[in-house]
């Protein structure tokens, strides 16, 4: 598992920015983050075609570390979603659809 030795959240745009052990650095914006969730309700209303963003210009606030990831936390309440370091690395390297 590779993870981050750094992760800020910038205070005006609510950009996660990463830092790598090997030098490598990247920064997920707010609404792509909130795209990508993963949790059971974000899933089943993606699966049932009822989810859509609701504001683009949806913030993080807060990146709690829960061991295998970050729980994510923004502006429109959604706190659900572990976030595991190897999905962030991958959607940082624009990995995933």
């Amino acid at each position: 598992m590779n993870v981050p030795d750094s992760v800020a959240i910038d205070a005006v745009s609510g950009t996660l920015s990463m830092r790598w052990p090997d030098g490598s650095a990247a920064q997920l914006p707010s609404a792509g983050l909130r795209a990508a969730c993963l949790c059971a309700g974000c899933r089943k209303l993606k699966l049932d075609g009822l989810w859509s963003l609701s504001r683009a210009d949806v913030k993080l606030l807060d990146a709690r570390p829960t061991g295998y990831g970050l729980q994510l936390v923004f502006d429109d309440g959604h706190e659900r979603g572990i976030f595991p370091w190897v999905y962030l690395e991958r959607m940082a390297k624009g990995e995933l659809d």
